[in-house]
């Protein structure tokens, strides 16, 4: 089990040396090895125990150095078993128009885009993705009623874009990283790179 730290643009205030924005698609090309990059508490032990029950292969955890907000209050089924799962439907279970896809840190960012997006008429689920790989793994059913082929696919990460996510869906935007390298805050630094919710809300926006 590999334990791995400090996962984005947000070490910013320590200095741009070592800022891993290509790390996790490189890490996701490796084979067998699981990525999990948890997006609360709740995943993060869940992605934990996945690990430790694991014996065919190696397990790596993706951890942020930033606070996040709580996002799941029940545990009683392992969701991140299944890789992905729809964390949000779109408001009032009506169908929706738009998926927002995020792992780790962006998970919060998602929900909130989820609400910009409600609140002019756009109907978006968010679906958290803790491990690309395993999610894989599951058979096309669920796979599809987590993440429509249909439907548009937004995803937010901050790192380069990681075409694994296309598998998925056939129209899909990555609201990501092309650079790194700036020294500041991490909210500052998300703002400037456009890691933000009312980017991703503008990257689904303009799919539809």
């Amino acid at each position: 089990v590999y334990v791995m730290t400090h996962d984005s643009i947000g070490l910013g205030e320590d200095g741009p040396t070592h800022q891993p924005v290509e790390h996790l698609p490189s890490l996701r090309r490796i084979p067998r090895l699981r990525v999990c990059r948890p997006c609360d508490a709740v995943e993060t032990a869940e992605c934990w125990r996945l690990a430790l029950e694991r014996a065919e292969g190696p397990t790596l955890l993706a951890l942020t150095r930033q606070g996040v907000p709580g996002l799941r209050d029940e545990a009683e089924e392992n969701l991140c078993a299944r890789g992905g799962y729809v964390l949000a439907e779109a408001e009032d279970g009506a169908e929706r128009n738009i998926t927002l896809g995020a792992s780790g840190s962006e998970v919060g960012l998602a929900m909130l885009a989820r609400e910009i997006l409600a609140a002019e008429g756009v109907r978006a689920a968010v679906v958290s993705m803790p491990c690309l790989e395993l999610f894989a793994e599951q058979d096309t059913k669920y796979r599809e009623s987590v993440i429509p082929p249909a439907v548009p696919l937004a995803v937010c990460e901050a790192a380069v874009e990681d075409d694994a996510w296309r598998r998925f869906a056939a129209n899909v935007a990555f609201a990501g990283l092309s650079d790194f390298g700036a020294s500041a805050p991490a909210p500052d630094l998300f703002r400037h790179f456009g890691i933000t919710a009312e980017a991703l809300a503008a990257k689904a926006r303009g799919m539809l």
